[in-house]
């Protein structure tokens, strides 16, 4: 289930957004999250979808493109191709909550921007 406010995280290690966006969504903390995905490192689609399951967060299974702020519903798990990587990042009521970059009004630097609706 969706928490109603969202408090943000740092990534714990470069290769953790994926965890640190699930911490932001559940309010867990990144050992309780580490061991619900597996893995202290990069996170795979099904991780993230395996993960919403177990934390009963509600998603949609279809990726969309963005280009803009407006493209998006009031909450989506954002997948961004950075200039470094593809990264996990998260949008809530307005705000982008990115573990690397920290929380914005736009989106963090990425050249493709895919979503996912959370609910």
């Amino acid at each position: 289930m969706l928490k109603d406010n969202i408090k943000h995280k740092y990534e714990s290690n470069p290769l953790a957004c994926g965890q640190a966006v699930l911490c932001m969504l559940s309010g867990l903390g990144f050992n309780e999250i580490f061991e619900l995905v597996g893995t202290e490192r990069e996170t795979t689609l099904k991780d993230m979808f395996s993960a919403f399951d177990a934390l009963n967060i509600g998603f949609e299974k279809t990726r969309q493109e963005a280009s803009d702020k407006c493209d998006l519903p009031d909450v989506a798990l954002l997948s961004l191709e950075t200039p470094k990587c593809w990264h996990w990042s998260l949008y809530f009521k307005g705000k982008f909550y990115d573990p690397e970059y920290g929380v914005s009004d736009d989106f963090p630097p990425s050249a493709r921007r895919f979503f996912w609706k959370l609910y």
